[in-house]
């Protein structure tokens, strides 16, 4: 196998692969003997026609597409290492020669790296915020905890409010019919959460349990199900019971059944001090990207069109691997939002475009400022890694190949590049 290199406006480049008439043959003989049991030859059993004579009957051509998805991966992977390209993208392959006895030639278009020309990145200048707690702020928190310290109560000397849970029997018609999903049985519905379409929920408020309810609402012209989309629906409902949630007072004892504060007030102080950290932290993330983004402003470079593409693929699959934590599928967003495919990657763009600029000036950063990364800190890395997957460290170092090592390095290197960053920079 051997290889020609040759580099493209805009940071592309083709690599020219061929792979010998020889290896070019053994592909051959390896696409056949994994198809020949596919072939029925008259006068063979199934699997035994000679290959001689199933090229004859069918053309040499009816290996090709094995032969060449044989050779293709190994060879560009091959090149791909020797030509010392920094590949920033999937490679786009075509095929420029392929025939029985000669050698197979294709090419595989791929997005290098772009060089990226610094502007200033030191003594930039960041607007300084102080982190400032309201009492508001406290008090949400604590009402926040009551909720979640709350008991439900059954209430019969009332009708349904705002805030109750009624737990209700149901079955929905449309055109007098009833539809697939349109009927449950002691479903719990918190009275304005919105949970259900229209205003479902307001027309149960003053009703008692036990009774009978007509609801009558409308569903949304974009509403998932097409046959129910826009059409007025009849729902035919049954208050059972009526709930509401007992909230714990405000006291010292809340405060000593949910912290490990004797007083109210101490408690209070906590929360104070929890949200104030939380804000410096959110203050400081927002004056790292600040700055990061004048850096980004400062500095050039041509990024090809495929890594961004390359970009939005990885952001779209990792949606939708969230998606299936929750057991939805893409599909099923897709559904519920009206929003394509397509749609859907076009507003992946400016985001993933940001991560690149993002990735290339402080990898730029780190490069000018000869950063480099001690033992101690990869050992540290590699500690907590093994920590979030629960693994040994050794364990670890063992599963992990040497460019995923040099990959956690530039991750390590890329952090203090922004604090170098941060560092260097004034406040106003």
């Amino acid at each position: 196998m051997s290889f020609q290199v040759e580099i493209l406006e805009r940071n592309m480049a083709k690599l020219t692969i061929e792979a010998t008439a020889e290896e070019f043959e053994n592909a051959m003989e390896k696409a056949y003997r994994k198809n020949r049991h596919k072939i029925n030859i008259q006068g063979f059993r199934k699997g035994k026609a000679p290959r001689a004579l199933i090229e004859k009957m069918y053309g040499p051509g009816i290996f090709y597409e094995d032969a060449a998805n044989e050779i293709i991966p190994e060879a560009y992977e091959k090149a791909a290492i020797e030509s010392n390209l920094e590949i920033v993208s999937r490679p786009e392959i075509d095929i420029v020669q392929i025939e029985k006895g000669k050698s197979f030639i294709f090419t595989a278009e791929v997005a290098i790296k772009p060089e990226v020309k610094l502007g200033q990145y030191k003594g930039l200048v960041a607007q300084k915020k102080e982190a400032e707690v309201t009492d508001e702020e406290v008090m949400q928190k604590l009402e926040q905890e009551r909720e979640k310290n709350s008991r439900l109560i059954t209430v019969e000397d009332r009708s349904v409010q705002e805030g109750d849970i009624a737990v209700i029997d149901f079955e929905g018609f449309v055109d007098d019919k009833p539809f697939d999903g349109g009927k449950g049985e002691d479903f719990s519905l918190t009275i304005g959460s919105h949970t259900f379409i229209d205003n479902f929920e307001e027309q149960l408020i003053g009703k008692n349990a036990g009774d009978c309810v007509d609801v009558n609402v409308t569903f949304p012209e974009n509403y998932h199900a097409n046959e129910l989309a826009g059409k007025p629906a009849l729902f035919k409902v049954t208050i059972k019971e009526i709930k509401a949630k007992e909230l714990p007072e405000l006291n010292d004892d809340f405060a000593q059944d949910v912290s490990e504060f004797d007083t109210l007030d101490e408690y209070k102080e906590s929360i104070r001090a929890t949200i104030k950290e939380n804000k410096e932290k959110q203050l400081k993330t927002a004056r790292e990207n600040e700055l990061v983004d004048k850096v980004i402003e400062g500095a050039s470079m041509d990024i090809p069109e495929p890594m961004i593409e390359l970009q939005v693929s990885r952001m779209a699959e990792d949606f939708a691997q969230r998606l299936r934590y929750q057991g939805l599928s893409i599909e099923n967003y897709f559904q519920y939002t009206g929003m394509s495919r397509e749609q859907f990657l076009e507003s992946l763009r400016p985001q993933a475009l940001k991560q690149i600029q993002t990735r290339l000036v402080l990898e730029a950063v780190a490069k000018a400022e000869h950063i480099e990364v001690t033992d101690e800190e990869l050992d540290k890395e590699l500690a907590e890694m093994a920590k979030m997957y629960r693994m040994e460290v050794d364990k670890l170092k063992e599963a992990i190949s040497e460019k995923e090592i040099e990959q956690i390095k530039m991750d390590i290197a890329v952090n203090k590049a922004v604090d170098l960053i941060v560092a260097e920079s004034k406040e106003e």
